[in-house]
């Protein structure tokens, strides 16, 4: 078993070339039990750092004779251990970003904060504790535990992305890679695609990966909660506040705050998270002071967010804050050869959470699933795997039509759908012996898009009106339109919004 340091075996080299700043950090972390040494120049950190190993570097931005980023890519060229943490002026988002996509841990923004400062060295220090116990110093990837289900929750969490093309192979590796910083990541992908695995891999094989892990879907959240659910509320804050309540942000600290549908956020919600991205601390809902938190940040969207920004729908500054590392997620139909290996893994988690035997798909069902256009992606297979797993016999699956094996209309489940091609319609009548569906959930949404459908028709496709004919607010149905993947022309009623 490998050995787990002590802050005590933490060897911190600080470089600043200011006196006075070096000497405050130097104590700063004497006074937490770490080891340091201290430089002022580039060249005296090169000449310590060639002398022996560090753990960590922290270093300013601007120094005599070069910058923090020479050295950090110095550090990375020479694939070096040490993690470092760059310290930039206030306000120099450009810096910070610039830093963290050069292979920074983490950055600091001048004036420091000393409870900060902590908090981010304890948190790489933390990681490179996991890296004896755990990580190899010379290659990223988690070893194994022999099986004890705990230091290997890593590979487990890459081994649910099933598929071993080679586009899924580069997002496999890209995770392992950039998991190790506290960089914010943006995974990219149509709906479907499993952008959600993909966060889940990256917290899983982070040294964050026994702190919790939060997921928050930004779309499914009403305007008026928005921010009591992200920083949390004191008690009176609002009716019916009977009690302090934590947010989102004080529920992920020490782990990861999963942000999916970032693009769905209003305005002015934007510039809240902004700010507690930068300061790393919120404000309750009817709070006075601010708590501190540390978290990582991973968002996702199916948007197009760069052109949401020039549409003046997201915020750029926002957009740059959350999109320091990307990672794109390739549609199904882009990894036709992953089929046999998502059917056999989708269908394996399908038998077991419903209690059947597990079975397993014939290459005559593979050839069939793949002349299907599955828009919705992987969702969508697994959906049709679901009902002809409810309908199917034997010990293997066969689907003689995947789209109508529940008695569903000739369309995908998931996936955009233009009315008045291929809608079903609103008066379809199910006779009483229809077998039962084999997913709830996709079967529910059909009926509801059905609905929607035949109000946005009778009322000449004005949401407004729709939703007033529904008992919906005008967000609420602009959400579902959206959530459902329904398109329809010249669609109205955004001017009245709620």
């Amino acid at each position: 078993m490998a050995h787990s340091p002590s802050v005590s075996d933490i060897q911190i080299l600080v470089l600043d070339d200011e006196p006075d700043l070096r000497t405050l950090y130097e104590l700063t972390l004497l006074r937490e039990g770490y080891q340091v040494e201290a430089a002022g120049t580039v060249q005296e950190a090169w000449d310590l750092l060639n002398a022996r190993r560090f753990d960590l570097v922290i270093t300013d931005m601007r120094l005599p004779d070069g910058s923090g980023i020479d050295l950090l890519k110095g550090v990375r060229a020479q694939q070096r251990r040490e993690r470092c943490i760059v310290i930039t002026a206030y306000g120099s988002a450009e810096n910070a970003v610039e830093s963290l996509k050069a292979g920074a841990f983490d950055y600091l923004t001048k004036p420091v904060d000393l409870k900060q400062f902590r908090a981010v060295v304890a948190a790489a220090a933390r990681g490179t504790q996991a890296a004896g116990a755990g990580f190899s110093a010379s290659t990223s990837a988690p070893l194994s535990d022999g099986g004890s289900g705990h230091g290997n929750k890593g590979e487990q969490a890459l081994a649910r992305m099933a598929g071993d093309s080679a586009a899924m192979r580069m997002v496999r590796e890209r995770i392992v890679k950039v998991a190790r910083s506290m960089a914010p990541v943006m995974v990219r992908g149509e709906s479907g695609t499993g952008k959600e695995l993909v966060a889940n891999a990256l917290h899983a094989n982070s040294h964050r990966k026994d702190g919790p892990w939060i997921a928050v879907n930004c779309g499914a959240i009403p305007e008026n909660l928005l921010e009591a659910e992200f920083f949390g509320a004191k008690k009176g804050a609002y009716t019916g506040a009977a009690q302090d309540r934590e947010g989102f942000f004080q529920a992920a600290h020490g782990g990861t705050l999963f942000l999916d549908e970032i693009g769905d956020l209003p305005l002015a919600m934007q510039a809240k998270l902004l700010r507690a991205i930068q300061e790393r601390c919120v404000r309750p809902l009817g709070g006075n002071q601010e708590e501190s938190v540390d978290v990582r940040i991973v968002s996702a969207t199916h948007k197009d967010l760069p052109a949401e920004v020039a549409a003046g729908r997201f915020r750029q500054d926002l957009y740059y804050r959350l999109n320091v590392i990307d990672i794109d997620i390739p549609p199904l139909r882009e990894r036709p050869e992953d089929l046999p290996a998502l059917c056999q893994a989708l269908l394996g988690r399908i038998a077991r959470d419903s209690g059947q035997p597990e079975r397993h798909v014939t290459a005559s069902t593979v050839a069939r699933l793949a002349g299907l256009s599955l828009q919705g992606n992987v969702r969508e297979l697994e959906n049709i795997l679901h009902r002809a797993l409810a309908l199917s016999d034997g010990e293997t699956l066969e689907l003689s039509d995947p789209t109508h094996e529940s008695g569903s209309a000739s369309m995908p489940l998931s996936g955009h759908v233009p009315l008045g091609a291929g809608t079903p319609s609103s008066d379809t009548v199910s006779t009483p012996r229809q077998p039962l569906p084999g997913d709830l959930q996709g079967y529910l949404d059909e009926k509801e898009r059905q609905i929607l459908v035949r109000a946005l028709r009778e009322t000449g496709f004005n949401r407004t009106l729709a939703a007033k004919l529904l008992g919906l607010t005008l967000r609420q149905i602009r959400y579902r339109i959206a959530r459902l993947k329904i398109d329809a022309p010249d669609m109205q009623g955004d001017e009245a919004d709620d």
